[in-house]
């Protein structure tokens, strides 16, 4: 494969005059019933990165809160925006002491496409413009009612769903999983999402054991689940390699992890068959190009998580697209509690799925988003 680095180094040279940064809040009504959350949701918070350059070249970036940047802008402005390897290591740094900042190398990636010409699918690794999407459900619906969810994400297009558990009663999941297969069968590949890695931060209730997880998996090796997400605590390794070894149903985790060293031990501890950081929580565009590649060098699935907002979708969408070939990417979906208008306020047009199912990334520069002004000013709160 060519080296997908090669255009940066013959790009014209563009400096970062300055980081700005604004924080918006999009309320509305009805609220969304996260299934990880126990407290309803009435508004979603997005951070917008601007990177602007001498060249009049603006890069864009969001998906996290960009909290802790504050004060760290001049180890960016007055360099060279295609030194991107050198501002990651910053941003690592600051990952390390303050906080979680990588919508900063979202938004270089988007500036490095722009200022060559080239879409960041390309940049990073060619591979391919094109990822089947899955469906990615986020509330707690009863048997008939999620299979009728089910049967209008297959008219949609979509090929593939991910549903979540947290009924209190496992049980109680597995009877609203078995109604979607009776009703759909075969038509949509299905994964589940367990939910036990990690907690908002006012929820105390315990994640499942080894033995419940394992009896769990048994249900799902017979619905014919393709994984198992987040089955045990995030720090359990022990406790997901013998899961690993015990079941058929593949393994996913990896949504929240914070260090890049973190995914390389689970690969090397056998703990995962599906790895599941996400770019604009974790390394950004290129700390997750070292994990995508070390997934595919164990022959593990690498897919990212995406449920930030509309541009951390597309970012993800870049980087399986172009360097992973990831079977599914996962598209926040869960009309009409969790729709795109809600999830994708601040982008100038909403990302959709073509009629296959397929997110297809075009050749316009960069990430190929706009903004959308006019609500970025409505929502502004800082």
């Amino acid at each position: 494969m060519p080296d997908p680095f090669t255009p940066l180094a013959l790009a014209p040279k563009a400096i970062i005059t300055a980081i700005e940064i604004t924080r918006h809040r999009h309320h509305f009504d009805p609220p969304f019933n996260a299934s990880w959350d126990s407290k309803p949701r009435t508004f979603w918070d997005a951070a917008i990165v601007r990177v602007h350059t001498d060249l009049g070249v603006t890069g864009i970036g969001s998906g996290d809160m960009m909290l802790g940047f504050e004060g760290h802008e001049h180890l960016f402005v007055g360099q060279d925006a295609m030194a991107i390897e050198r501002h990651w290591r910053i941003l690592n740094n600051i990952s390390f002491h303050w906080g979680r900042c990588w919508p900063l190398d979202i938004a270089l990636w988007d500036l490095a496409g722009k200022i060559t010409g080239q879409p960041c699918w390309k940049l990073i690794g060619g591979l391919s413009n094109t990822v089947r999407a899955y469906a990615s459900s986020g509330t707690l619906r009863g048997p008939a009612e999620l299979a009728d969810a089910a049967e209008a994400y297959l008219a949609k297009g979509f090929t593939a769903l991910k549903i979540r558990f947290h009924r209190g009663d496992w049980r109680a999941d597995i009877k609203a999983l078995e109604a979607v297969r009776a009703r759909i069968g075969d038509k949509l590949d299905l994964m589940v999402d367990c939910n036990q890695g990690w907690r908002m931060s006012w929820d105390v209730y315990a994640p499942w054991s080894l033995k419940d997880a394992v009896k769990v998996a048994r249900e799902l090796e017979r619905l014919g689940i393709y994984w198992m997400e987040e089955p045990l605590h995030r720090g359990d390794r022990a406790g997901m390699r013998r899961l690993r070894e015990m079941v058929d149903v593949r393994v996913a985790g990896g949504e929240m992890t914070r260090e890049l060293y973190e995914f390389r031990d689970l690969i090397t501890e056998g703990c995962l068959d599906v790895l599941q950081p996400d770019a604009a929580l974790v390394g950004g565009l290129t700390g997750l190009r070292r994990v995508a590649l070390m997934a595919q060098e164990h022959n593990l699935v690498f897919t990212p998580h995406t449920w930030t907002n509309g541009i951390g979708v597309v970012a993800n969408a870049h980087l399986a697209a172009g360097v992973a070939d990831a079977p599914f990417l996962e598209f926040p979906y869960d009309p009409p509690e969790w729709d795109v208008d809600r999830r994708d306020y601040m982008m100038a047009e909403p990302l959709k799925i073509d009629s296959a199912g397929n997110i297809v990334l075009t050749d316009q520069p960069g990430m190929g988003y706009e903004l959308a002004e006019d609500m970025l000013a409505k929502t502004r709160t800082g």
